[in-house]
């Protein structure tokens, strides 16, 4: 069973990684300048406040699609790896910033940090998954 959930997992992980970087129409934007946002919320505030001025296929892949995306890994990753919430959530985090980081310098995105918090939630959620999971069986 472990050796099927690595194998889905990095299936998985270089999936996401074509989808942040080069799917969805992604291409480098190298006449653009850098495009980030460091405010909380920012970014969030505006889908919910202007979200009748946006298409409702962005407005999906924006929120719910940046939450829904790495439920897979708050599952997958401490099913694997037996490790607890807080080192997860590091190790995440961290990985969050690095992928978005990339998507900045190399121009295939933007570096947003409400897109962190996004993810991070969908981990968190997957996480909880487990746990219930756990708890049943």
């Amino acid at each position: 069973m472990r050796k099927l959930v690595a194998c889905i997992t990095i299936s998985y992980a270089l999936l996401l990684l074509y989808w942040m970087f080069i799917g969805f129409g992604r291409s480098q934007r190298i006449d653009m300048g850098y495009s980030y946002n460091l405010v909380p919320f920012q970014t969030l505030k505006m889908y919910f406040q202007h979200a009748d001025h946006f298409n409702p296929r962005t407005w999906m892949i924006n929120i719910v699609g940046n939450v829904a995306v790495f439920v897979p890994f708050g599952i997958t990753i401490p099913f694997l790896f037996h490790i607890r919430f807080i080192r997860f959530m590091l190790l995440f985090i961290a990985s969050l910033f690095l992928l978005e980081f990339l998507q900045l310098v190399l121009r295939r995105g933007s570096f947003d940090i409400d897109d962190v918090l996004l993810n991070t939630v969908g981990a968190i959620i997957g996480f909880l998954m487990l746990r219930v999971w756990r708890r049943w069986n």
